[in-house]
């Protein structure tokens, strides 16, 4: 499980496709340290939960491998991941952390298009558009993972809704590289998701 809140910004730096494609080997740099990985740990890359199969140092930065499988590869942005490509990185939670945003599992349910950007003074307002059956599941004020970040949605109309991002979510994400026509991961809000499903049983 994790809170989306990000604690690095890691760097693909190599990508190897194995299985006919189906499957990626990535290495991501990134500043954790590495005595703190181990190998079978999870973390969210992006938003979407993938194990570590190994790690080392190379350099000043530390690296760890993770396999992207079929799945994944259909359902989310890791499609179009490349060498270079930036990702949102978030350790597990652990038992006594500081929920600070809310509960994610790192298991992305789709994909949501940016329709617009309008930067502000120090913050930025985003427009996004997704599918009607995760629509159902967003609220106004209600919580959404976005590659991987924690977010208070602002405003709904049917299929498309609203972020507005704070500085300093600016400074330590990658949100500050959105623009119109990019793909991000989307994670809707499990309560709600759970909520729906309980008013579908009655």
């Amino acid at each position: 499980m994790f809170t989306g809140i990000v604690t690095d910004i890691g760097e693909i730096v190599s990508l190897t496709p194995t299985a006919q494609g189906q499957l990626h080997r990535l290495r991501i740099a990134c500043r954790y340290d590495r005595a703190t990985i181990a190998d079978g740990a999870s973390i969210a890359c992006n938003g979407v939960c993938l194990t570590v199969v190994a790690s080392g140092v190379e350099g000043s930065k530390t690296w760890f491998d993770v396999d992207a499988a079929a799945e994944t590869l259909a359902l989310t942005t890791a499609k179009h991941w490349k060498v270079g490509t930036r990702l949102n990185l978030e350790r597990a939670l652990k038992i006594g952390d500081e929920l600070g945003g809310h509960i994610v599992a790192g298991h992305a349910d789709g994909i949501a298009t940016i329709v617009s950007r309008e930067d502000l003074p120090d913050m930025a307002r985003f427009e996004l558009r997704t599918t009607r059956e995760l629509a159902r599941f967003i609220a106004t004020k209600g919580s959404i993972t976005l590659d991987g970040v924690s977010l208070t949605i602002n405003t709904v109309a049917g299929v498309t809704f609203s972020v507005l991002i704070i500085p300093h979510t600016l400074t330590v994400t990658t949100i500050g590289g959105w623009k119109a026509g990019s793909e991000v991961n989307i994670e809707v809000d499990l309560m709600a998701r759970y909520a729906a499903r309980l008013t579908e049983m009655k």
